[in-house]
Protein backbone atom coordinates (compact mmCIF):
# COMPACT_ATOMS: atom_id res chain seq x y z
CA UNK A 1 0.00 0.00 0.00
CA UNK A 2 -0.44 2.63 -1.44
CA UNK A 3 -1.90 2.06 -4.87
CA UNK A 4 -0.90 5.03 -7.03
CA UNK A 5 -3.04 5.29 -10.13
CA UNK A 6 -1.88 7.89 -12.64
CA UNK A 7 -4.52 9.02 -15.12
CA UNK A 8 -3.11 11.12 -17.94
CA UNK A 9 -3.86 12.50 -21.35
CA UNK A 10 -2.23 10.85 -24.33
CA UNK A 11 0.65 12.49 -26.15
CA UNK A 12 2.60 13.82 -23.17
CA UNK A 13 6.08 15.14 -23.91
CA UNK A 14 7.47 12.64 -21.41
CA UNK A 15 7.43 8.87 -21.45
CA UNK A 16 4.88 7.04 -19.36
CA UNK A 17 7.78 5.10 -17.85
CA UNK A 18 9.32 8.38 -16.60
CA UNK A 19 5.95 9.48 -15.24
CA UNK A 20 5.42 6.23 -13.32
CA UNK A 21 8.95 6.36 -11.96
CA UNK A 22 8.64 10.00 -10.81
CA UNK A 23 5.38 9.35 -8.95
CA UNK A 24 6.65 6.11 -7.42
CA UNK A 25 9.85 7.77 -6.20
CA UNK A 26 7.84 10.71 -4.87
CA UNK A 27 5.82 8.34 -2.69
CA UNK A 28 9.05 6.76 -1.47
CA UNK A 29 10.45 10.20 -0.53
CA UNK A 30 7.56 10.81 1.86
CA UNK A 31 8.75 7.90 4.02
CA UNK A 32 5.10 7.20 4.83
CA UNK A 33 5.17 3.71 3.29
CA UNK A 34 7.34 0.64 3.13
CA UNK A 35 8.95 1.06 -0.33
CA UNK A 36 8.27 -2.61 -1.11
CA UNK A 37 4.52 -2.00 -0.68
CA UNK A 38 4.14 0.90 -3.16
CA UNK A 39 2.33 -0.02 -6.37
CA UNK A 40 2.19 2.48 -9.24
CA UNK A 41 0.43 2.23 -12.60
CA UNK A 42 -0.76 4.53 -15.36
CA UNK A 43 -3.89 4.81 -17.49
CA UNK A 44 -3.78 6.78 -20.74
CA UNK A 45 -6.83 8.66 -21.98
CA UNK A 46 -7.12 9.41 -25.69
CA UNK A 47 -10.55 11.00 -25.38
CA UNK A 48 -11.03 13.84 -22.91
CA UNK A 49 -12.14 17.45 -22.75
CA UNK A 50 -10.67 20.11 -20.48
CA UNK A 51 -12.46 23.29 -19.50
CA UNK A 52 -9.28 25.37 -19.55
CA UNK A 53 -6.38 26.39 -21.75
CA UNK A 54 -4.37 23.36 -20.62
CA UNK A 55 -3.29 21.01 -23.38
CA UNK A 56 -3.51 17.87 -21.28
CA UNK A 57 -3.60 16.53 -17.75
CA UNK A 58 -2.04 14.26 -15.17
CA UNK A 59 -4.11 13.20 -12.16
CA UNK A 60 -2.77 10.91 -9.44
CA UNK A 61 -5.11 8.90 -7.25
CA UNK A 62 -3.33 7.73 -4.11
CA UNK A 63 -5.34 4.95 -2.49
CA UNK A 64 -4.08 4.48 1.07
CA UNK A 65 -5.32 2.57 4.12
CA UNK A 66 -7.41 4.87 6.32
CA UNK A 67 -5.80 6.20 9.48
CA UNK A 68 -3.24 8.65 8.11
CA UNK A 69 -3.40 12.17 9.52
CA UNK A 70 -4.38 15.18 7.44
CA UNK A 71 -0.75 16.35 7.66
CA UNK A 72 0.48 13.01 6.26
CA UNK A 73 -2.01 13.19 3.40
CA UNK A 74 -0.95 16.77 2.69
CA UNK A 75 2.69 15.67 2.64
CA UNK A 76 1.84 12.94 0.16
CA UNK A 77 -0.18 15.29 -2.07
CA UNK A 78 2.45 18.03 -2.04
CA UNK A 79 5.35 15.65 -2.66
CA UNK A 80 3.63 13.96 -5.59
CA UNK A 81 2.54 17.30 -7.06
CA UNK A 82 6.11 18.61 -6.79
CA UNK A 83 7.34 15.47 -8.57
CA UNK A 84 4.87 16.13 -11.40
CA UNK A 85 5.90 19.79 -11.67
CA UNK A 86 9.58 18.83 -11.83
CA UNK A 87 8.83 16.29 -14.55
CA UNK A 88 6.70 18.44 -16.87
CA UNK A 89 8.44 21.79 -16.14
CA UNK A 90 6.44 24.51 -17.85
CA UNK A 91 4.13 22.43 -20.02
CA UNK A 92 0.50 23.50 -20.22
CA UNK A 93 -0.86 20.53 -18.28
CA UNK A 94 -3.47 20.40 -15.53
CA UNK A 95 -1.83 18.57 -12.60
CA UNK A 96 -3.69 17.17 -9.61
CA UNK A 97 -3.30 14.66 -6.78
CA UNK A 98 -5.97 13.22 -4.51
CA UNK A 99 -5.45 10.75 -1.66
CA UNK A 100 -8.34 8.36 -1.04
CA UNK A 101 -8.82 6.39 2.17
CA UNK A 102 -9.36 2.65 1.85
CA UNK A 103 -11.44 1.15 4.64
CA UNK A 104 -9.29 -1.60 6.21
CA UNK A 105 -12.42 -3.43 7.33
CA UNK A 106 -13.44 -4.13 3.74
CA UNK A 107 -10.20 -3.85 1.72
CA UNK A 108 -8.82 -7.27 0.78
CA UNK A 109 -5.62 -8.45 -0.88
CA UNK A 110 -3.66 -11.67 -1.12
Amino acid sequence: MPHLIIEHSAHLNISVCELVQAVHQGAERTQLFDPASIKTRAITYNDYQLGSDHQGFIHVQAHIIAGRTVAQKQLLSETLLQALHALVDGEQLHLSVHPYDLDPEIYRKN
